[in-house]
């Protein structure tokens, strides 16, 4: 089941709310849970000095990160870009592993951090880094230079297929 603040666009089971009223009612084995990064990544770390209110933010989304990190289910995954050192020290550990979508069959870069939980380590199933460093870097970095829209947060934050279906594959 898929669940989200979100209405879904993809066919099958959704629940459309906090997954906090679902998450702990004994019934699961298994969350791959991506939660905002919006305040924890290290990209973003120079705005927490910008804008005074985003400290707030981030400890809101540090809870609700360690929430998901400590919920009754006994496999975890959580992913979330490479974060920022106050989001380390405020969530209390640091990610498991690091994967790249090139590592699963796509020619781009974007860091992907993953907390775990009872999950062996991603292995990589189609490794393709050799073909991506024949295309310029925007190619390469596609989501990085995307111009500002309505959807690019959706856009950059999707999983790509061949990481999703690696998942699926090794921990399903």
């Amino acid at each position: 089941m898929s669940c989200d603040l979100l209405p879904t666009d993809a066919p099958g089971p959704h629940y459309q709310g906090d997954v906090r009223d679902v998450m702990s009612d004994g019934t699961w084995d298994m969350m791959i849970a991506h939660p905002e990064c919006t305040y924890h990544t290290n990209s973003g770390v120079s705005w927490l000095h910008k804008d005074p209110s985003r400290w707030v933010r981030l400890f809101d989304a540090a809870d609700f990160f360690v929430e998901l990190l400590n919920a009754p289910i006994p496999k975890i995954c959580i992913e979330n870009p490479i974060p920022h050192k106050y989001s380390v020290r405020l969530v209390g550990t640091k990610y498991t592993q690091i994967i790249q979508p090139w590592m699963h069959g796509h020619t781009e870069t974007k860091a992907t951090c993953l907390w775990l939980k009872g999950l062996d380590k991603m292995e990589e199933t189609d490794n393709v880094r050799e073909q991506m460093k024949l295309l310029p870097k925007n190619q390469q970095q596609r989501l990085h230079y995307l111009p500002p829209s309505e959807d690019r947060w959706k856009l950059r934050s999707t999983t790509f297929q061949g990481i999703a279906s690696a998942m699926a594959e090794q921990w399903g």
